[in-house]
C-alpha cells in the first residue's frame, strides 16, 4: 500500500508557500470547516423544506 503522507509533499515552492504562508489546504484535508458546514445544511435544509411545503400546500389547496 502506499503512504498517504507522501500526497501531502509539495510539487513546488510555490505550493509550499500557499500552503504555509497563505493557509491552502493539504490534499488530506478534503472537508470543510464546521461553520461553513453548518451553514450549508441550514441554506440546502431550508431550501428542500421550502419545496417541501410548497408542493404539499399546492396540492392541499388546490
Amino acid at each position: 500500500m502506499s503512504d498517504h503522507h507522501e500526497d501531502d509533499k509539495p510539487i513546488n515552492d510555490a505550493v509550499e508557500h500557499k500552503q504555509k504562508i497563505e493557509g491552502y489546504t493539504n490534499p488530506s484535508e478534503r472537508k470543510l470547516p464546521l461553520p461553513i458546514r453548518l451553514i450549508g445544511y441550514f441554506l440546502f435544509g431550508g431550501i428542500a423544506l421550502m419545496i417541501l411545503f410548497g408542493l404539499i400546500g399546492s396540492l392541499v389547496l388546490n
